[in-house]
């Protein structure tokens, strides 16, 4: 039978939301031109993303530290807002330098190294777009992309120069200049690259910054959601407005905040709530270099006394698998507030956070192509767990049916099912698809966005995640979303992971099966999987409820760590896998 440890003493009551006051009157009261004018604009009304996230909170608090470096080594580093800026205008100047004009693509290819936020700002300062490449990738999947961005520079590291671009320099693109760091005088610059530490210190620390416009290219983030050629979403300057408005709404944030993202550098989330909203707010960022460890993570929420915390449900279910013995000998007291993003956030995790963390994480929805935080569990509301929560003011979210070529209905009835569409239009939004335009035009219908996202809508407003409309299962007439599936079973004690396909049944078209990791403690035996399939039967009922159930010591992901369901049904059908090196996920 399952193996549990006893619950830990439940934490101290988390500190109140500091901004659900102002959340609510936003509500009531929210236009993009208000947000618009809280942001400073270049001199003759331009906007840049730099200047608004960065320059100007280096004038009005210079001192104050704007990232709090931890090395992997236990090396520790705290940039100011005026250190940071001067090393933005640096790189920007390095680029100048290298004949770089504005809307050309600087891509980085790092992990959280300091360098890495000094490349990003000063990419936007110098009015060039700039696009983060995820470290773990491998050779192939990085010449793609700097194929299909028309890379100008490439910013990297000489360890990561040597392990992933050495062998294949000679099939980038011609014009593409390799700025190397080279990692504290450990290595040095490769044959063929350039010495990014050196081209900084040659530059002067004063730049002009571009004149953009709200409008002009800023972001470019590539996606392939499943699997096939990665799309290329283009974001603009304009959308500093989203990040920092969905960051004081669905994230507490604020200025002098300590703030946590946990995000890797190399995805949207990283950029998004990474760089610029935190920034953009005055907060400190947490960065750790390290890659994931329980009790590091645990001691780093300790010691930095961080206030807001932007994780994944990859990492929460890392850190339910642990234990709660482990939380309790750190003291928490400090945060204030934990949200999730990345895929949904089960309900059994939400109450995890409020028995071990002592506060609920709020899970929240958005993909690559929006940019920023759509729809979220706001700073002082109720949470409903499993809930995605509610339209961020300023969002306008609705469920639809897609009808014949071009024709969209919107769905009314609470309780309805359909797919999860955006009204065109606010400022985070992708502006194309890189060389894809028709890709692009085939988003939108009637004025609102396209999702893809099946979702439904309770009587309160609230959406939950049913699932993306291709992961579905269509069994014995009903419709079943894997996101429920999965959530039932987390919500039994033995059960840290769970992934759920739909699999061929002569009958009912589809049956349900689930893959299921368990937790430390627990065995793998009959009896534990009769339970559990006892467990989601009481829960979900019998025709939604999982027929059979495989064990597994880990279950496939994305690079990004979303369970891989395709790759759960490839094997289980004996399907061709596809090319898994492209994997990647929304936000």
């Amino acid at each position: 039978m399952t193996q549990t440890e006893p619950r830990a003493p439940r934490p101290a009551a988390a500190p109140r939301p500091r901004y659900a006051r102002a959340v609510r009157r936003a509500a009531h009261a929210f236009s993009w031109d208000q947000v618009r004018a809280e942001l400073p604009a270049l001199p003759g009304g331009g906007l840049n993303i730099a200047h608004a996230a960065l320059h100007a909170r280096a004038l009005a608090h210079p001192e104050r530290v704007a990232i709090r470096w931890l090395g992997r080594r236990g090396e520790r580093r705290e940039i100011s807002y005026a250190e940071l800026r001067r090393s933005s205008s640096r790189f920007a100047n390095a680029l100048r330098g290298l004949g770089v004009k504005p809307g050309e693509v600087v891509f980085s290819l790092m992990g959280r190294r300091p360098e890495l936020y000094a490349a990003a700002l000063g990419t936007l300062e110098a009015g060039a777009v700039f696009c983060p490449l995820f470290s773990a990738f491998g050779p192939e999947p990085i010449q793609q992309r700097l194929r299909l961005g028309s890379a100008r520079v490439l910013v990297t590291t000489a360890s990561l120069y040597e392990r992933k671009l050495e062998a294949i320099r000679s099939e980038l693109p011609e014009r593409l200049e390799l700025l190397v760091w080279g990692e504290g005088g450990g290595h040095a610059s490769p044959t063929g690259t350039l010495d990014l530490a050196k081209r900084m210190a040659e530059a002067s620390d004063r730049a002009e910054l571009a004149p953009t416009g709200p409008g002009d290219p800023a972001l470019l983030h590539f996606t392939s959601g499943t699997t096939g050629t990665p799309k290329g979403a283009q974001h603009v300057h304009e959308a500093v407005l989203g990040h920092y408005a969905s960051a004081r709404h669905a994230l507490d944030l604020g200025p002098g905040d300590v703030y946590w993202c946990s995000a890797d550098p190399g995805w949207v989330t990283g950029t998004s709530y990474g760089i610029v909203a935190p920034l953009a707010h005055g907060a400190t960022l947490v960065v750790d270099e390290a890659d994931f460890d329980a009790e590091r993570w645990y001691r780093i929420l300790q010691d930095e006394r961080v206030e807001v915390w932007y994780t994944a449900p990859t990492a929460v279910r890392l850190l339910i698998k642990q234990g709660e013995a482990l939380p309790a000998r750190f003291d928490l007291s400090a945060l204030r507030f934990v949200a999730s993003v990345g895929e949904p956030l089960h309900a059994e995790a939400v109450l995890w956070g409020e028995q071990v963390l002592g506060r609920p994480i709020h899970d929240n929805w958005w993909q690559t192509e929006t940019g920023g935080i759509m729809i979220g569990n706001v700073s002082g509301a109720e949470i409903r767990p499993g809930s995605m929560g509610r339209p961020l003011p300023g969002i306008d979210a609705a469920l639809a049916e897609r009808r014949g070529e071009a024709g969209l209905a919107l769905l009314e009835t609470p309780e309805a099912q359909g797919e999860l569409v955006l009204r065109a239009g606010w400022p985070s939004m992708f502006r194309g698809y890189l060389g894809a335009e028709e890709r692009y035009r085939q988003c939108f219908r009637e004025g609102w966005y396209l999702s893809g996202d099946l979702a439904r809508r309770d009587a309160d407003g609230r959406y939950w995640f049913v699932g993306r409309s291709d992961d579905v299962i269509k069994s014995a007439g009903h419709l079943i979303g894997p996101t429920e599936v999965e959530s039932a079973l987390l919500a039994h004690p033995a059960v840290a992971e769970a992934g759920v396909i739909g699999v061929p049944d002569a009958v009912a078209g589809e049956r349900v099966k689930a893959f299921v990791s368990l937790r430390s403690g627990s065995e793998a035996t009959h009896e534990l999987r009769q339970e559990i399939l006892a467990h989601a039967r009481r829960r979900l009922g019998p025709a939604v409820a999982p027929r059979e159930i495989e064990f597994r010591e880990a279950l496939p992901r994305t690079r990004s760590g979303k369970i891989l369901r395709r790759l759960l049904r490839a094997r289980e059908l004996g399907l061709p896998e596809g090319d898994l090196s492209t994997l990647e996920t929304g936000a």
